[in-house]
This record gives structure tokens, C-alpha cells and sequence, in this order.
């Protein structure tokens, strides 16, 4: 009987042991989002991605609806959807705020270069810095806690977190798809003023491929290209401490630019033709003027007319109307109330 008794015992602990199993297996299974590969195209570089934080279906979609919900603002009152406006190349004429576009492929962030690293980086910054996010609000949510342990695996949402999903959904915001992209898969030609105003901007002429000739159509760092004699003190200057680094302004991608006024860091320029009207007579020397900046002392480049409307041909061959009319980057809360709108449900 004791014998018995022991055999009972034995095969009752062990099948507690096998429904702890399991359930520490359902558990583990529960967090276990779905990987996406982003492609790298055709002749781009390669994207600056964190180690620590894996592209998921569920941090896409979580990224996408935090972007677009007042709730991340302290004071209900902004989304990042607000000064990064689809329709405007996820720019803001109101507020000049950069274009969020290919930014997986930025090492450094905002006109004076304030914050470096990955996306990570700087949307960390934005959630603690810009919108001071209240995170209570988040964790006390009636979904969003769930959506964050399917994404990350938390029991508790961090600023971290909701940086780590905003750059996941931001990665996705890439444009490949312009007639100029199209051009260079040689899968559509340009008209013979865009062919004109293209060896204009690749050529001492245009001087313009210094600092937009890559790819991306930006080289990510930083220029004084000539807008005032006496540069202000609002530029990476303000970052380094270094009097050289005065009037310099980070290069803003070309890409998408006829969809992005105004123009320059303090949005001076309110259209393309003044842009180059600006590069062309009225560029000013100071102390500070990027080298690259060869014709200062005759106020610029001096395209006649024709050549200045042929390299403006040439800047329209870089709108992707793809970008912004992709139905996976736009608002999904845009059926709902403004209302609930602001809570995300």
C-alpha cells in the first residue's frame, strides 16, 4: 500500500511539473511578434538599424498609432502627425519642421545636429524632451499596455519603449519611388529639361551635388551655405562651442522637396524659384561660409532663366507621390472622432 501511495505521489508532482511547463511555454508563446524585413534598395546604404530593437509587425503598427495620437503630449494638445504631416512629406509648412523621410538612413537629427545616434536616439528624446510624455497615462490605458507586452514583452511601459516602437514605425517611412528613382532603374527617361537641369546639379555648374548628390540626396552633415554675412547663433554652433561651426545648418534631403516649403532652417524661402534665385545672386560671405561655396564672391551660380527653370524640372523629378499616399503610413485613427482621437480609442 505504501509502495502504492509513493507511485501515486511521484506521477502527481511530476504532472505539476509538466502544467508548469506548459504554462511557462503558453507564456513564453504569447510574446512572440512577427519579424519584418526591410528591403534595402537598389543602391541605397545601409540602414541604421539598433541591435536591441528588431522590426516587428506589432512595433510598426503600435509606432504608427503612437505617432498619430495626442496622447503621447503631456498637455493632450500635439501628435507627432501634426508637424510631420503625410500630405506634406511628413513636414510642416507651419511649423518648418524637417521631412521625415528615409530618416533610418540619419546618424544625426534636427537642423543643429542636437541629437545623434540611430532613430532610437531621437525619438527617446522627442518622448522625454519635446512631448514629456506621461507615461501613467499610457500604462493605465485600456489597450495600450497590451499592445506594448505583444510588441515588447513589458509589464511596464518605459519612455524607452515608446521610443523603440516610434522608431520602428519611422524606419518604414522610406521613399524609393520618384522619377528619378525610376530614372536610375532606367524604367522611365526625363524630358529634356529635366536631362538639362539634371547635369546642372551634378556639375560645377549647379554646384548642388556636394551636398545632395548621394542617393539620399543629403549628406547628412552639416553646411553655412551663404544666407547671411552675419550668421545667427542658433546653428550646430549652439551643439559644439565651436565659433567655425556658426551658420552651419544640417542638409535637408531634396527628396519630396517640391511637397516641403517653406524652405532653409528658418523657412526664409517660400518657393523653389526663390531657392535658386538665392544660389544663384544672392549668397553672402561671413566668416564661417562652407568652402564648397566657390561662387561667394560673384553672389552665386548665375544660371541664366533657362537653366534656373531647367534645374527646378530636375528638383520635381524627386516627389514620390507613392510616399504619400501609402495607406500604411497615414492616421488610423483618422474614421474616429477627434475626440478619441486624443486617448487612441
Amino acid at each position: 500500500m505504501k509502495i502504492f501511495l509513493l507511485i501515486i505521489a511521484f506521477v502527481m508532482v511530476g504532472m505539476s511539473f509538466e502544467s508548469c511547463n506548459k504554462r511557462i511555454s503558453r507564456s513564453e508563446m504569447s510574446f512572440r511578434p512577427a519579424p519584418v524585413t526591410l528591403p534595402i534598395p537598389r543602391g541605397f546604404p545601409y540602414m541604421n538599424l539598433a541591435a536591441d530593437n528588431p522590426t516587428t509587425r506589432e512595433g510598426v503598427q503600435l509606432g504608427r498609432m503612437l505617432f498619430y495620437d495626442q496622447i503621447i503630449d503631456s498637455g493632450y494638445k500635439r501628435s507627432c502627425g501634426q508637424c510631420h504631416i503625410l500630405n506634406e512629406s511628413f513636414s510642416s509648412a507651419k511649423e518648418n519642421s524637417l521631412p521625415h523621410v528615409n530618416l533610418v538612413w540619419n546618424y544625426t537629427f534636427l537642423w543643429n545636429g542636437k541629437v545623434d545616434g540611430s532613430l532610437e536616439n531621437i525619438m527617446i528624446f522627442e518622448v522625454d524632451s519635446f512631448f514629456r510624455t506621461d507615461l501613467n497615462r499610457l500604462n493605465e490605458h485600456k489597450k495600450y499596455p497590451k499592445l506594448f507586452k505583444k510588441a515588447f514583452g513589458v509589464d511596464k511601459i518605459t519612455s524607452k519603449e515608446v521610443g523603440y516602437a516610434l522608431a520602428q514605425f519611422e524606419r518604414t517611412l522610406t521613399s524609393t519611388n520618384s522619377k528619378y528613382d525610376r530614372f536610375l532603374r532606367s524604367e522611365e527617361p526625363l524630358t529634356e529639361a529635366e536631362e538639362a537641369g539634371r547635369k546642372i546639379f551634378f556639375t560645377e555648374k549647379g554646384d548642388c551635388f556636394h551636398c545632395h548628390g548621394t542617393i539620399l540626396l543629403t549628406d547628412n552633415t552639416f553646411h553655412n551655405n551663404g544666407l547671411d554675412s552675419i550668421p545667427t547663433l542658433k546653428g550646430r554652433d549652439v551643439i559644439t562651442g565651436k565659433k567655425n561651426d556658426r551658420g552651419k545648418y544640417k542638409t535637408p534631403t531634396l527628396r519630396n522637396i517640391t511637397l516641403t516649403p517653406p524652405y532653409m532652417h528658418d523657412g526664409r524661402f517660400k518657393t523653389l524659384e526663390q531657392v535658386i534665385d538665392f544660389y544663384c545672386d544672392q549668397v553672402k560671405w561671413s566668416p564661417t561660409i562652407d568652402p564648397l561655396m566657390k561662387q561667394v564672391k560673384h553672389g552665386g551660380i548665375r544660371l541664366n532663366k533657362e537653366e534656373r527653370e531647367n534645374l527646378i524640372a530636375f528638383l520635381y523629378t524627386f516627389t514620390d507621390t507613392s510616399y504619400i499616399n501609402n495607406p500604411a503610413f497615414s492616421d488610423p485613427f483618422q474614421a474616429r472622432s477627434s475626440e478619441k482621437k486624443h486617448t487612441g480609442y
